[in-house]
């Protein structure tokens, strides 16, 4: 694989920890994973990839990179504003993981940053593409279920507890 050609796209993953080494699982699958990042030496040494990627420990340095054209970021929610904001302003389209930030106008100032720059910015939120979401979704919009009162669900995977954010800003 060229990594050097300008015209594919390539990336850097920003925290490879409980999600983020499932990121970089599936870019690295892709071909398309240039870089990682993580504030752990020990636990991005210990991450294994298919081809030879860069590896740092400075988060700052990783959106400088010019090979990078893309930054995914699945770090610590109260880090998500510096990062993406950092990746924006250094011309880098930016997958994100929930939540965008923890405010609603931080939110807001990434999306018109985002815009501003002409920059892709997208937040990552794997339940809006699971087949039973799109599928309800479908059968909203053609008006199949009628008049929609309530909606339940239960997810059974309680996944890890996370103290900086909660379930109803995801």
């Amino acid at each position: 694989m060229d990594k050097t050609t300008p015209s594919r796209p390539f990336l850097a993953v920003v925290g490879t920890g409980y999600w983020g080494k499932n990121l970089v699982r599936t870019f690295d699958n892709l071909g398309v994973l240039l870089s990682l990042c993580d504030t752990d030496p020990a636990r991005l040494g210990a991450l294994r990839t298919t081809s030879e990627v860069k590896r740092c420990c400075r988060v700052d340095d990783c959106p400088k990179d010019p090979g990078i054209s893309a930054v995914a970021i699945a770090a610590p929610a109260v880090s998500h504003l510096e990062l993406v904001r950092s990746s924006l302003a250094a011309g880098k389209d930016v997958f994100v993981e929930k939540p965008l930030a923890l405010t609603v106008s931080d939110g807001q100032a990434l999306v018109k940053l985002a815009g501003d720059a002409k920059r892709i910015l997208m937040v990552g939120h794997i339940l809006r593409y699971h087949p039973a979401v799109r599928r309800l979704k479908e059968l909203l919009d053609a008006g199949d279920l009628g008049k929609v009162e309530y909606v339940y669900s239960n997810r059974l995977s309680i996944g890890r507890l996370r103290i900086e954010e909660n379930i109803l800003w995801s």
